[in-house]
């Protein structure tokens, strides 16, 4: 029986009274629970049943494979996966007309960090669901924020229908043994964190300057993914690629890793972290692009990462050699950079929505402060990198906004991702924790209750909306 339809039926009402079971059931324990030193957080627990009652195996697919042929087919496009571009307006709205239910439980992954006044862990939970955990499974976490129960297996794009959401390639060795095993969702941009990391260490280094100038020349043929050549300061690049999602800035960069012969440094530098699934593999050093499954990141490590790159006092984990990890991976002048290159974040679309701030849909998400910079006289969002004018005033979202949301966002057509740092603004509350999530529902996975017009550049289901919202509404009440 398929595995959609049955919860479908088994729920059918439910669907109903979810936002308010969801809002009246994250209950924040009292104030003790807040720190915990177990392997499985009150945190993760919430999350688990948080992901549970959103429903995700409600969504439907406008392009499941009906055949053989369209598996293979599935096998040869898993490489500059993020070349592929949303479908055009007609083709989307015949698409969605005739999507089917998704065949099984979707993939994903998502963790949340608590951090102290000082930037410092303070509790954390990661939940992984897949066909294998419908239910969502909590992930026990060690003190140092990692965890040797998974084993990570690398995004198979036809093994997803083929095999049952199985993975068949590990991504960290010696793992058989696990007791959970979970195949990793695609990235997408959110490998842009991994790529500006690396490009930053080498500031730090000394090997080059944020305002040096870097002609991209890539070599034929030249890829889909990353366009022509083109020139411009490390700074602008960085800027690009983080803030509004640039793939010609991102391959400039990879480029630049290659060239210095950093690529391979960087990943072992990931290792030395602890951060074990963060691996910039298979790229082309020709053109810095082909990003394929190969490149692989776990909701887990990448919140790690980014609590380096939040800054905070003293040892932040213990590293695999028994050294601690603290902030001074980077620079305080980089991680400024970072981050502040987060904070202009212009795609706001994933779990935070409030570039479309007073639609019907999506759903309210996140509730963040839109970056000034890009709205305009008339209060609207405008990404001309994009081509992309979302229309609707924000200004009204950015009067009630309670948060600021340094993040990156990520999307093909399987993957719909989103990581990064979100901080009460004064007299909002004092939360301040970091929130990534991956999934494998990019814009080919579409809701139901989709509107057939004024949604052309919604590019995910609205489900991942309602989940930062709930995240977001748990960590008010749970640190006012």
């Amino acid at each position: 029986m398929n595995l959609s339809r049955s919860r479908n039926r088994r729920r059918g009402l439910a669907g109903l009274a979810t936002a308010a079971v969801l809002l009246g059931g994250l209950v924040a324990p009292p104030p003790a629970a807040a720190a915990e030193d177990g392997s499985a957080s009150v945190l993760a627990h919430q999350l688990r049943r948080a992901l549970d009652q959103l429903q995700f195996e409600q969504v439907l697919d406008t392009n499941p494979p009906t055949g053989a042929a369209e598996l293979n087919a599935l096998r040869q496009e898993s490489v500059d996966k993020e070349a592929r571009k949303p479908p055009k307006k007609a083709d989307l709205l015949a698409a969605v007309a005739a999507a089917e239910p998704i065949s099984q439980q979707p993939q994903i992954d998502l963790t949340v960090i608590e951090l102290n006044r000082l930037g410092r862990p303070v509790s954390s939970g990661t939940v992984l669901m897949s066909p294998q955990y419908p239910d969502g499974k909590v992930v026990p976490v060690d003190r140092n924020l990692h965890t040797t129960d998974v084993r990570w297996r690398q995004w198979d794009d036809a093994g997803w229908y083929a095999n049952h959401g199985q993975g068949s390639i590990d991504i960290v060795p010696g793992r058989e043994n696990a007791s959970i095993d979970f195949m990793s969702p695609y990235p997408a941009s959110v490998l842009k964190l991994m790529v500006a990391f690396g490009v930053l260490r080498l500031v730090d280094q000394g090997q080059i300057s944020l305002d040096d100038t870097y002609n991209y020349e890539p070599v034929a043929p030249i890829s889909s993914l990353c366009g022509p050549g083109s020139s411009n300061t490390i700074r602008g690049y960085l800027d690009a690629a983080l803030t509004w999602s640039s793939n010609n800035a991102a391959c400039a960069m990879v480029k630049l890793l290659h060239d210095r012969g950093a690529v391979d440094g960087l990943n072992q530098t990931f290792q030395d972290l602890g951060l074990e699934t963060l691996q910039l593999k298979n790229t082309n050093p020709n053109t810095g692009g082909r990003w394929g499954n190969p490149v692989t990141m776990s909701s887990l490590d990448t919140a790690k990462l980014l609590m380096l790159v939040n800054g905070g006092l003293g040892t932040l984990w213990t590293a695999p050699n028994g050294t601690g990890v603290t902030a001074a991976v980077l620079s305080d002048a980089s991680r400024a950079f970072f981050k502040g290159k987060l904070g202009d974040q212009g795609m706001n679309v994933t779990l935070s929505t409030t570039n479309w701030c007073g639609a019907a849909y999506p759903a309210p998400g996140i509730p963040q402060l839109t970056p000034s910079r890009w709205i305009g006289a008339d209060g609207t969002v405008t990404i001309p990198g994009q081509g992309i004018a979302y229309g609707h005033d924000v200004r009204p979202c950015n009067d009630a906004a309670e948060v600021t949301y340094a993040h990156k966002n990520g999307w093909v057509n399987n993957s719909g991702a989103d990581a990064g740092i979100v901080k009460a603004l004064p007299g909002k509350g004092g939360r301040t924790y970091i929130v990534t999530m991956f999934s494998n529902l990019g814009y080919q996975y579409v809701d139901s209750n989709r509107p057939p017009t004024g949604a052309e550049n919604v590019w995910f289901t609205e489900k991942l909306a309602k989940l930062g919202k709930v995240i977001d509404d748990y960590e008010k009440r749970r640190h006012p």
